[in-house]
C-alpha cells in the first residue's frame, strides 16, 4: 500500500482537479508531499523500532496510514487533501522500516535471501502497477469520484493487516533498562537536512526553474552538523541515532549507494513514460497502466527467484540484473524512437526484459546491503538504506522530467524524441549503479585475494549478522587474532547469556572455545588466522554455525540465535 500510493495518485489528478477544482501547485503537493514526509521519518522510526519494538510500530503506522488514507478520500477541498496525503507519507515512511527489521530479526541466511525476494517482488510489482490499478479504480467508480477509491482502498486491506499483524508478529518483549536515547536533536538535523535536499527535487517536478535549489547548501549544512552532532553523540553516550561505523562496512555502504543510483532511473521510466502514453499518445490511464505491466510481471517474477539465488551467486547477479535493465530500456529508448503505430504492444518486449533485469537488483541489494548488519540496528540501517532510495527517485524524476519538458518545449511537441530523451538519463543512472556493482565486485575479489581463505561474494548461509567495529586493529593480548562480539535474540536483540562457543578448523578441529558472559559478549582467540565454523549454543535457544574469517585482526560479530524449536506455537488454521 505505501509504495503503491506513491505512483497510483497520478493518474487520479485530473479527477482530482475536476472533483475538488484544486489548482496545480495543490495537486503537486498531493504527490510530492507524501514523497516528502515519506522519505523524512525513516530513519528516526526505524530508530523507534529498533528500541521500543517493531511490532507496537508496525501496528501503530499502519493504523495511521488507514485512518490517513480514508480521511483523504473524505477532503472536501484540496487544503484537506494536502494535509492527509502529508500524514499519510509520514506514517508510510513510519511503517516500511519495521517490515524490513522484522525480516532480520526472523530469517537469517537463504532465507533472509528468500524473503527479501518477496519483499522486493512487492516493491517491484506496487511500484509498476500503480497506474494500471489507478485506471481500473476510476473506471469502475467514475472519473467523478473515482480519485476517492484510490484512497479508501486502502482502508479494507489496512484493516486485515492490522488483524493479521496482531495475530502474526512476534511479540515485542520488554527491554526496560536497556532503553538507548532517542537523539531527538539529531533526529530533527537529519530530517531538515532530508527536507532541504528533497523540496527542490519533488517541486521541480512541475517547475525546474522555480524550484528553491538554494535549500540545497541548507542541507549540505545540515548534513555536516549531523555529522558532527553524531560524532559527539557517540563520544558522550555511544548511541547515535545513525552508526556510522556500519559505513564503513563495504557491503552496506556500496550497497546503499547503489540502491539510491537504481532507484533514480527505476521510478523515473514509470514517470516519463505514463506521461508520454497518456499526453502523447491519447492513452486512457488504464491502458496506459496495461502497457507498463509487462515490466511488473518480470520484476515480480526475477525477484522471487533472485532471492533464492542471491546466496549462491552473490554481487554476480546484481551485476547481471543491471546489465540487463540497460538491455532492457536501450530496447525500449530504440523501439520509441522509432515510432510505432501500436506503441504499447511494441515497448512490451523490451520491459519485460528490463523488469526481469529489475527483480535481481532490488531484492538481492537488500539482501547484501544489509548482511552484515546486526539485527539490533536492522531497522536503523534499512531507514537509511531507505532514504537513500527516496532521494534517488526525487533525483531521477527532477532530471529526467527536467530533459524530458525541455526537450519538448524545444522540440514544439516532438513526443518521440522527447521521451528518448528522458530514456538516456534513465539509462544513465542505471549506469552508474552498474559502475558501483562492478566497483564493489572487484573490491571483493581483491579483498578475498588478499585474505585467501574469507567467504565468497555470495555471502555465508551462516546465522551471523558480522560488522568490523573501530576497534579492528587491536589484537588479542595473547598476540593472535580474536574473535568478539555479542550473542543476542532474533526476538528482539536482548543478549544471550551463558552461550557456548566453539571455532572448528577446516580439520575439524577444535581451535578455540569459550562461554559466553552475563550481558552475551564473548571472545575467541584461535591460534592462526583463517577460515572457521562457529558453532554457537544456548539454552532455550536454537543451535547456529556460520563462517568466520580471522585474518590477523579482531573481528567482530553479532550471533542471533532464535527460539528452540519446542518453543514455536503451531496454530490450526480452520
Amino acid at each position: 500500500m505505501t509504495l503503491l500510493d506513491v505512483s497510483i495518485v497520478n493518474v487520479a489528478l485530473p479527477s482530482m482537479q475536476r472533483g475538488l477544482g484544486a489548482s496545480a501547485a495543490e495537486l503537486s503537493w498531493v504527490v510530492s508531499g507524501y514523497a516528502l514526509t515519506f522519505g523524512l521519518v525513516l530513519v528516526s522510526s526505524g530508530r523507534l523500532g529498533d528500541d521500543r519494538g517493531r511490532k507496537k510500530m508496525f501496528l501503530i503506522s499502519l493504523a495511521l496510514f488507514t485512518i490517513t488514507s480514508a480521511v483523504a478520500g473524505l477532503s472536501v477541498d484540496p487544503t484537506m487533501l494536502v494535509i492527509a496525503r502529508l500524514l499519510q507519507g509520514a506514517a508510510g515512511g513510519m511503517l516500511n522500516p519495521q517490515i524490513i527489521g522484522v525480516i532480520q530479526q526472523l530469517f537469517s541466511g537463504r532465507e533472509r535471501g528468500r524473503a527479501f525476494g518477496l519483499f522486493g517482488a512487492v516493491i517491484g510489482i506496487s511500484t509498476a502497477v500503480g497506474p494500471l490499478s489507478g485506471g481500473l479504480l476510476l473506471q469502475w467508480t467514475g472519473e467523478a469520484e473515482g480519485w476517492r477509491w484510490v484512497f479508501y482502498v486502502n482502508v479494507p486491506i489496512g484493516i486485515i493487516a492490522l488483524l493479521l499483524g496482531l495475530w502474526w508478529l512476534p511479540r515485542d518483549e520488554s527491554t526496560s533498562g536497556e532503553r538507548r536515547p532517542l537523539d531527538v536533536v539529531g533526529a530533527l538535523l537529519l530530517g531538515g537536512a532530508v527536507v532541504a535536499l528533497m523540496l527542490p527535487l519533488v517541486l521541480s517536478e512541475q517547475d525546474f526553474a522555480g524550484a528553491p535549489w538554494w535549500l540545497v547548501g541548507v542541507a549540505v549544512l545540515l548534513g555536516l552538523l549531523f555529522v558532527a552532532w553524531e560524532r559527539r553523540a557517540k563520544r558522550t553516550h555511544g548511541h547515535p541515532l545513525v552508526n556510522f561505523g556500519l559505513l564503513r562496512t563495504r557491503s552496506y555502504a556500496m550497497g546503499t549507494a547503489l540502491g539510491l543510483l537504481y532507484f533514480a532511473g527505476f521510478t523515473s521510466i514509470f514517470f516519463v513514460l505514463t506521461l508520454f502514453l497518456q499526453q502523447g499518445r491519447q492513452f486512457t490511464p488504464l491502458e496506459a497502466g496495461l502497457a507498463l505491466t509487462p515490466f511488473a510481471v518480470g520484476s515480480a517474477v526475477s525477484s522471487a527467484v533472485g532471492g533464492r539465488l542471491i546466496s549462491r551467486l552473490g554481487k554476480p547477479l546484481i551485476v547481471g540484473g543491471l546489465v540487463t535493465v540497460v538491455i532492457g530500456l536501450v530496447a525500449t529508448d530504440i523501439v520509441l524512437r522509432l515510432d510505432p503505430v501500436s506503441v504499447g504492444w511494441a515497448i512490451a518486449l523490451p520491459l519485460l526484459v528490463a523488469g526481469v533485469g529489475g527483480g535481481l537488483v532490488i531484492a538481492p541489494n537488500q539482501t547484501l546491503a544489509l548482511e552484515e548488519v546486526p539485527a539490533r540496528e536492522g531497522g536503523t540501517a534499512a531507514g537509511v538504506l531507505q532514504t537513500g532510495q527516496r532521494i534517488g527517485s526525487a533525483i531521477g524524476i527532477s532530471a529526467v522530467g527536467a530533459v524530458f519538458f525541455s526537450t519538448l518545449a524545444s522540440s514544439r511537441g516532438d513526443w518521440p524524441s522527447s521521451i528518448s530523451s528522458g530514456l538516456v538519463i534513465t539509462v544513465g543512472l542505471v549506469v552508474l549503479a552498474l559502475l558501483v556493482g562492478i566497483a564493489d565486485l572487484v573490491l571483493g575479489r581483491v579483498s578475498r585475494r588478499r585474505t585467501p581463505d574469507s567467504e565468497p561474494d555470495g555471502g555465508s548461509t551462516a546465522a551471523p549478522a558480522a560488522q568490523e567495529t573501530e576497534e579492528t586493529q587491536e589484537t588479542s593480548p595473547d598476540g593472535g587474532p580474536a574473535v568478539v562480539g555479542r550473542v543476542v535474540r532474533s526476538e528482539d536483540g536482548r543478549p544471550v547469556p551463558g552461550a557456548v562457543l566453539t571455532l572448528v578448523d577446516e580439520a575439524g578441529h577444535q581451535a578455540a572455545r569459550a562461554d559466553g558472559d552475563a550481558d552475551g559478549s564473548f571472545r575467541l582467540v584461535p591460534r592462526h588466522s583463517g577460515s572457521y565454523q562457529l558453532v554457537v549454543r544456548a539454552r532455550g535457544r536454537a543451535p547456529d554455525v556460520g563462517r568466520v574469517a580471522v585474518n590477523g585482526r579482531e573481528s567482530a560479530y553479532d550471533v542471533v540465535l532464535g527460539p528452540a524449536a519446542e518453543d514455536h506455537v503451531v496454530r490450526a488454521v480452520r
